[in-house]
């Protein structure tokens, strides 16, 4: 494709994010290029990352838009980045939009005129209100403000940069410095994660998916924060453990690990293609110590089994703030009205998970959450009214999973964050069912 078609491709995809704003960025566009086939491996990655560079930025484009007494269209949100974020001018910008070839058609005098007030300003202007000037939403400002306090522009900016790749390496079927030596001999430099022992980090985000090392199950790719959350678990051979929201199964494959193939483990969801998914990453990695278990109105598989599990992990639906530099749309979806729903969810969730629990068992909730009312909050109203659970500060829970060092930050509670700890947003806290 020439450089004026991948820019008509990058507007179409635009377009179609903006046709579905509730959906998430990454299922759009896989549908929109599964509609497209014709379009090659590196060009897919071109206009996709000519997209994802708007839809980063979207807050403040928006804002700027408006200002110009604009709507944001397609069109316009990627010239408006052309010339506020690449620093491009308004004849560059003609030139690209010139309806020639597979051109974009040629700007409309409207599009000029707003165009025109948008040349020449800076991205972040001395006028936008802190939110915008963030980058972030303001539902959510004064959740990050409690969490971050001063540190909430190098919390946003951190935010703002792209995501690392990390790897969990599969220790039921390999070990760290052997998984590295796989990847290395596949042309694939990694290192170590800082806090994860099980951890490698890819040094330059290269694709793993078609590698024999990530095929035959000697690694997985998981955020080091997710990481350190299956090994807060502290689930040991022998043991009954449930993962409640297991998803695709992440912190389940993790927890097998540690259990060494050993005791059993029920991954929970509530959907069926999440949990059908999660079956083949089991099979792939060796897993043959876990159970799938669809959870549905009316299942009565929870209460037949109360108090059975010495270990109960609950990675809790939220809001993801604690993923916006991975999933920049998030920031974009979520609403005001999302996180009050999602609280309430939450709060349901924990309440019958805990019921698994048995005496001395431990409860492990956590998010990729950073807002205290999905976090501390929560921890703090389910122990008002769970007098027979107490809370495992985290030195002392990470010392009992046999974690060498200090553990990624002080107090009660494990809560990570990009400009911190270079990983993504995670809040885990290790609750134990009295004796």
């Amino acid at each position: 494709m020439t450089p004026l078609a991948r820019l008509a491709a990058a507007v179409s995809l635009l377009a179609e994010l903006e046709a579905a704003p509730r959906r998430p960025a990454d299922a759009v566009a896989n549908d929109f290029f599964r509609a497209r086939r014709y379009i090659g491996g590196g060009d897919r990655r071109a206009v996709s990352e000519r997209a994802w560079t708007v839809v980063r930025e979207r807050l403040r484009l928006d804002w700027h838009l408006a200002r110009a007494g604009a709507r944001p269209t397609a069109r316009l949100l990627l010239a408006a980045h052309m010339l506020l974020v690449e620093g491009g001018r308004l004849p560059g910008v003609d030139a690209a939009f010139s309806g020639e070839g597979y051109a974009e058609p040629r700007l409309t005098p409207e599009e000029r005129r707003v165009l025109a007030q948008l040349e020449g300003q800076p991205l972040i202007h001395p006028e936008m209100d802190e939110a915008t000037r963030l980058n972030l939403p303001g539902w959510a400002m004064d959740g990050l403000r409690s969490r971050f306090g001063e540190a909430l522009p190098q919390a946003a900016a951190a935010m703002e940069t792209g995501a690392p790749l990390d790897l969990r390496v599969n220790l039921l079927r390999t070990t760290r410095e052997a998984a590295a030596k796989a990847l290395a001999a596949e042309g694939i430099a990694t290192e170590p994660t800082a806090f994860s022992p099980w951890g490698l980090r890819v040094a330059d985000r290269r694709p793993i998916l078609n590698t024999r090392a990530f095929q035959d199950g000697l690694v997985e790719i998981q955020d080091e924060g997710s990481q350190l959350i299956a090994l807060l678990a502290d689930a040991r051979p022998g043991m009954k453990v449930a993962d409640y929201c297991a998803g695709a199964a992440g912190k389940t494959l993790a927890m097998a690990a540690t259990m060494a193939n050993r005791g059993r483990i029920a991954a929970l969801d509530v959907s069926a293609p999440r949990l059908t998914g999660a079956a083949k990453r089991l099979r792939r990695a060796g897993v043959d110590n876990a159970e799938t278990h669809l959870l549905e109105a009316g299942d009565r598989w929870v209460k037949r089994r109360a108090g059975n599990y010495d270990r109960v992990l609950v990675d809790a639906p939220c809001t993801g703030t604690g993923t916006w530099r991975r999933n920049p749309d998030a920031r974009l979806r979520t609403t005001g009205e999302d996180y009050a729903e999602l609280i309430t969810k939450q709060r349901a969730i924990l309440d019958k998970a805990a019921s698994l629990v048995r005496p001395g068992g431990k409860l492990i909730y956590a998010t990729c959450s950073v807002l205290p009312g999905e976090d501390e909050e929560q921890v703090r109203d389910f122990l008002d009214t769970h007098a027979d659970f107490e809370a495992v500060p985290l030195a002392q829970a990470w010392a009992e999973a046999g974690m060498d060092g200090t553990p990624p930050g002080e107090g009660a509670h494990m809560a990570l964050a990009p400009h911190s700890h270079g990983t993504d947003g995670f809040f885990a806290a290790v609750l134990r069912r009295r004796s």
